[in-house]
């Protein structure tokens, strides 16, 4: 094998890795952005572990992350603004990444 085909396998490995990573932090950071929405709702328990799975599942419903967005917006009302879910969602964004990095 050539040295520019192990380059570009190593680059291919790394993108593939990057993309696995942002797909576990994004799904971290929808099931965290869930749990907080579920407390502001008032669900606890199961119930709001299934709210949870409702927001991360929302995810893989369109392309993007709007979706997360207006679906949280549409179920917490006056409960928080667009602004307050998004600065929330780029907080747990940095967690989970963070959760991720450190194994």
């Amino acid at each position: 094998m050539s040295t520019f085909q192990e380059r570009e396998r190593a680059f291919e490995n790394k993108f593939a890795h990057d993309q696995e990573m942002m797909f576990k932090a994004t799904s971290r950071r929808n099931r965290k952005i869930g749990l907080w929405a579920a407390e502001l709702l008032g669900l606890s328990g199961e119930d709001a572990a299934n709210y949870a799975l409702d927001v991360i599942r929302v995810d893989f419903t369109k392309p993007g992350h709007d979706v997360v967005v207006e679906k949280l917006v549409a179920d917490l009302g006056n409960r928080a603004d667009e602004a307050t879910i998004r600065a929330r969602m780029a907080e747990y964004l940095s967690e989970a990444k963070a959760e991720l990095a450190d194994g």
